[in-house]
């Protein structure tokens, strides 16, 4: 698949999401779809990608390992990039509590496409989700 091509520069995105199989499933898929990629396995990896990379765009699974889960790690990033594009994933649909989540944020239940999620972080971080859209 070769992804649409438009003068545009690329949104860069955190994956964030503690099973490997799904994280690389997703990167490669929104790769693939012109996004430049950072991938992490918990939230303490992620901050440090965001402390230390550009981004446009988190996203993140809500249940993560090792004591601070997407919810909070969301909040942390949106303090050191208040204009970050946030979205969550859970294959459990009552995990997405809107009073606790950063203002904006969007949520995607599992199991996903991820097609969809390139669509919807294009449109998160107000770019043209025709860029993202693979031929």
């Amino acid at each position: 698949m070769e992804p649409v091509t438009i003068d545009e520069e690329p949104i860069h995105v955190l994956i964030v999401e503690d099973e490997w199989l799904i994280r690389e499933l997703v990167a490669e898929s929104l790769s693939e779809q012109g996004f430049v990629v950072h991938t992490a396995g918990n939230a303490a990896d992620a901050l440090r990608v965001v402390a230390s990379a550009r981004l446009d765009a988190l996203f993140t699974d809500i249940d993560l390992p090792d004591g601070m889960d997407g919810v909070g790690l969301a909040r942390r990033a949106r303090e050191l990039m208040p204009h970050l594009s946030v979205i969550y994933a859970s294959g459990a649909a009552d995990a997405f509590d809107p009073e606790a989540c950063v203002p904006g944020s969007v949520f995607v239940p599992k199991p996903y496409a991820p097609a969809l999620i390139g669509r919807l972080l294009a449109h998160a971080a107000g770019k043209s989700p025709a860029r993202y859209v693979s031929a």
